[in-house]
């Protein structure tokens, strides 16, 4: 096992922050039922706006925990479902994993990592300087986005607190995530 769900959350309408839960449902090729983001087609308000035929990449959002304990160093307080994401995580470097991967969640749920979550404006509306504390710059100087990855739902099931997450990397050669 490579980590271990911290928490769930899910909300029906398009708002920054989702509400905690004690389980969530994914369905294969659509997302978190019940949730605003579930579908197979994109559900993101800008990306709908540009092409509402897109498929979408965005049915589930992960974070790790480790994040809220970096933000807290800065004075910001975070707790599951604040940012946003349907799952939270903890011992998985989320944002080190390749495209492709796919996350086996608890029995039955597998999911498709397919880029990493770009933090948009709301961030800021939710805590000032929010934005600025999950964007970082890497030893090459390129831009680290730390808000999460997202992925689609490749087997469905039920999701809950406590379930183990195992990581089965694609094929080589690796691609590294991309903001989506």
């Amino acid at each position: 096992m490579a980590g271990t769900v911290v928490a769930v959350a899910k909300a029906k309408g398009h708002r920054f922050s989702k509400n905690p839960a004690l389980e969530i449902l994914l369905l294969e090729g659509l997302g978190v039922a019940g949730d605003a983001h579930q579908g197979s087609t994109v559900k993101h308000r800008s990306c709908v706006t540009a092409d509402p035929t897109q498929p979408n990449l965005r049915q589930v959002h992960l974070i790790h925990s480790e994040l809220f304990k970096e933000l807290a160093e800065n004075g910001f307080r975070i707790q599951p479902a604040d940012l946003g994401e349907n799952i939270t995580t903890t011992n998985l470097d989320l944002l080190a994993l390749p495209q492709g991967t796919v996350l086996r969640i608890g029995p039955d749920v597998a999911l498709v990592v397919t880029g990493l979550r770009n933090p948009c404006s709301q961030i800021d509306k939710f805590q000032k300087g929010l934005m600025k504390a999950v964007l970082d710059k890497g030893t090459d100087g390129r831009l680290v986005r730390k808000s999460g990855i997202m992925a689609t739902v490749k087997t469905g099931g039920v999701v809950r607190k406590d379930d183990g997450i195992d990581v089965i990397y694609p094929p080589l050669p690796h691609r590294p995530l991309e903001p989506i």
